[in-house]
């Protein structure tokens, strides 16, 4: 026993000794606050005022030195976020996780950001160059004054690399990825598959828009277009073998996992709907995890035009780079919502027949660039593969009939990244804001404005926006004949804009937003299919005064106006069977609340109900895809949902799947499905509630590899959430509003700003999750900092 008892103590000493250095290294890599710093670099002082949230004031006595104040506490709070932006761009994750993340680098590699970013960052204006500058310097000197290295490297046994000026241009390269199917245009190689497959009526009636959901806010919804008829393509006569159909069916549900749906949210208001100032509502949709992708600031400089003024910025950073990206500057507030445009094309890259290193191009023929590749891999060796390169882009697949394909994507033009996004903190009106779009070198958004004076406005915010001529940009295309292909960039004068239009109203949500002219310019990426932009067009047409807290609460709408129609239709295949597992469902979707509430059962019975009706219907047609090319997958989850739903009201017997007698088998088969599919899990039917299948997931990335206990620390909390596609409240475990801004410029005051996690990703950290449960719950928390309780000084080492 005395043995026994010393063993314990021994162990329990370790312990306690093991959490003492736990501790101390997790608090040494939190960031200073307060007292001074010398900082080589600084014209002036700058002060670093922090609220209980860990918000950050900064003010500084020019633009460059606010940079490198920026940087300074990016550097401190979000290292490694940036690191692993960088990374990803570059394709150098593997040098820092492993064999893990060797296909991502691949992939990405073969855009080869690192060189452009070199190019496009020669080629920036002097002062966008400073303020790079600035901002590296700042993000170098905030790592080097903490204690301990950010406590990711210390358990990847990693020490971190310096931050440098291209890899801010890797960042906006990063949001590229992010933001345009991650660099490779899947969506349309499929669209070319199923044309080549099925008659080009079928596959039109199967890609087509739904006019019913549609949203624009220039021009009428689109023309329906017409169920094919038998003589055209009958499935009776070439009915898929069950081994196809299964396969078809994959490839649909494999579309629905990875592929969340897009959810990001602007729309605005004019000052006749408030009184005064215009107001804007702004909620990017993104990837959620840990650290949240967004950095809040206050950030206060004098007005270069008029030093007497100060500027006096409020809204989300991007760690990475030196713009408040999102926000207000007490004249103008301005959001972004992804524009869903069309930004890459695949070209068919013409090999000489006896020659395939060379190609044809309008000048003749021409040989393919080939660039030797060193992927570094962390406790491996390193991997050597060949990038092939043409003057339109990188081959990156290969044509329905086996020919080779190029990738032009605008995110490998030169002039796609650039800072001039910082030209909307100085901006007084919305009409400046929106002059000032065409310039900007991002992924093109759209840009919502809202300003002090009550005006309003739309318009694409993008630097290489491409003029098409020759082609049908809708599938692969040669480009290798003369006027072929992207013949030059619209200029700002052909940038379409909308400014304070009849209603005083503005709506984004991914939507098609324009027709004509414009819509030729912007072409056609994957648009949501606008049930969500109506349901925001309805509600703000259903307000004749607005406040902050007024669109906030148009944010958080649930209400599940897309799937009433197919509440209604499952409820008549329920009343019709005489099945007792079907009986069951029958209450929980007579009572589904008509909502995405995280306690309702039969809305997530009625949502799976619409996905089994929809890949039992299609799955006839994608089988004919995926049996061709195993990696065929049907484009988005939205295409196919005018077919479907004219499908199983029509009921045309010559487009089903011919193992069931008629349409009303089909829905009756999709229905038990359903009731199979939730008697599997653990729990009686009453426990299957939304909010127990969309539970939040947002985590730190490498949470994977942490045992439960210790993930949790470093986790968010996993919340039932409300909300789902095709509502103004998209919502997944992973995937939802990235920030939720309401505010009036020019009365911050009263503006709101919720964000899914906190400032730091530190655990240890006192504003470590700040805010969470107030975004899971829809509580408005103020735009602006509370009172300071923390004071850093940044002070010149000259």
């Amino acid at each position: 026993m005395r043995w026994l008892r010393r063993t314990v103590v021994v162990l329990i000493v370790v312990l306690v000794i093991v959490s003492a250095i736990g501790w101390r290294l997790l608090a040494g890599s939190r960031p200073q606050t307060a007292g001074s710093v010398q900082a080589r670099g600084l014209a002036a002082p700058v002060t670093i005022e922090r609220d209980a949230g860990g918000v950050p004031t900064i003010t500084a006595r020019n633009r460059a030195d606010l940079a490198w104040a920026l940087g300074f506490v990016h550097g401190q709070e979000r290292f490694f976020q940036m690191d692993l932006q960088r990374r990803n761009a570059a394709g150098e994750l593997a040098a820092l996780v492993g064999k893990a993340a060797l296909k991502a680098d691949e992939d990405h590699r073969r855009h080869r950001f690192r060189a452009l970013a070199a190019r496009q960052l020669a080629s920036l204006p002097p002062t966008q160059r400073k303020w790079i500058d600035a901002y590296t310097q700042g993000v170098n000197a905030g790592l080097a004054h903490l204690s301990v290295r950010p406590w990711e490297y210390l358990l990847l046994h990693s020490t971190p690399q310096p931050w440098t000026d291209q890899d801010t241009i890797l960042t906006v390269d990063a949001m590229y990825l992010d933001l345009d199917q991650g660099g490779i245009d899947t969506r349309e190689l499929d669209i070319a598959r199923l044309r080549a497959v099925l008659p080009r009526a079928v596959a039109d009636f199967l890609l087509a828009q739904a006019p019913r959901w549609e949203a624009p806010m220039e021009g009428g919804s689109a023309q329906a277009v017409p169920v094919p008829p038998a003589s055209t393509f009958d499935l009776r006569s070439h009915a898929p073998s069950r081994l196809a159909l299964e396969q078809g069916r994959r490839a649909i549900t494999a579309t629905d996992l990875k592929n969340t749906g897009v959810g990001s949210n602007a729309f605005a208001v004019g000052g006749a709907l408030t009184g005064g100032a215009a107001l804007l509502a702004n909620d990017p949709h993104l990837h959620l995890r840990v650290p949240n992708i967004w950095y809040r600031a206050r950030m206060r400089y004098p007005d270069p035009a008029n030093p007497a003024r100060m500027i006096d910025l409020n809204g989300v950073t991007l760690p990475g780079t030196p713009a408040m990206v999102i926000g207000s500057n007490g004249h103008i507030a301005w959001g972004f919502t992804n524009s869903a445009g069309d930004w890459m094309d695949w070209v068919r890259v013409d090999c000489a027949p006896h020659d395939p290193s060379r190609y044809r191009t309008p000048n003749g023929w021409t040989p393919i660039q080939r660039h030797d590749e060193v992927i570094h891999v962390k406790g491996a060796p390193d991997v050597h593969f060949t990038v092939a390169d043409t003057i339109w882009g990188p081959i990156m697949g290969t044509a329905p009939d086996g020919t080779p394909l190029a990738l032009a994507w605008i995110a490998q033009d030169p002039r796609a990244v650039n800072l001039d996004l910082m030209a909307l903190e100085t901006a007084t009106t919305a009409e400046q804001a929106l002059a000032i779009a065409p310039s900007i070198g991002v992924p093109p958004q759209n840009l919502v404005v809202a300003d002090a004076r009550g005006h309003i406005g739309w318009s694409i915010a993008g630097s290489a926006l491409p003029i098409r001529a020759g082609y049908d940009p809708s599938q692969p295309a040669d480009w290798s004949q003369p006027g072929a292909g992207w013949i030059g960039f619209a200029t700002p004068q052909q940038d379409p804009r909308i400014e304070d239009p009849p209603g005083a109203r503005i709506w984004t949500a991914n939507q098609r937003i324009v027709s004509g002219p414009a819509l030729t310019l912007i072409g056609d990426g994957g648009y949501d299919q606008g049930a969500r932009a109506q349901q925001i067009r309805d509600d703000l047409r259903a307000g004749g005064h607005f406040i902050p807290r007024d669109m906030l609460y148009i944010q958080l709408d649930d209400r599940a106006l897309f799937l009433a129609r197919w509440q209604k239709l499952l409820l008549s295949v329920l009343d019709a069977s005489h099945d007792r597992a079907l009986a069951t469902l029958a209450p929980f979707v007579a009572n589904w609340q008509a909502r995405a509430a995280a306690d309702s059962v039969g809305y997530r019975i009625v949502r799976l109900f619409h996905e089994r009706v929809r890949e039992n219907a299609l799955a006839p047609f994608s089988a004919m895809a995926s049996a061709r090319w195993k990696e065929f997958a049907w484009p988005t989850p939205a295409v196919g949902e005018y077919a479907v739903w004219t499908l199983v009201t029509r009921k045309p017997a010559w487009l089903l799947d011919p193992k069931y007698r008629d349409w009303n088998a089909l829905l009756s088969d999709s229905a038990r499905q359903v009731a199979d599919e939730l008697a599997e899990l653990p729990g009686p039917l009453g426990d299957q509630t939304w909010g127990s299948h969309n539970a939040a997931q947002i985590d730190n990335p490498l949470s994977v590899v942490l045992p439960d206990w210790l993930a949790r620390l470093v986790d968010m909390p996993h919340d039932p959430l409300p909300g789902d596609n095709d509502m103004p409240r998209v919502l997944h475990p992973a995937f939802g509003a990235s920030m939720r801004m309401d505010v009036q410029p020019g009365n911050e005051a009263h503006g709101i700003l919720e964000m899914p996690g906190g400032q730091s990703d530190n655990p240890l950290s006192p504003w470590f999750g700040k805010g969470h449960e107030a975004w899971v719950e829809g509580t408005p928390t103020p735009l602006l900092p509370g009172p300071a309780l923390y004071h850093l000084t940044l002070q010149p080492d000259r």
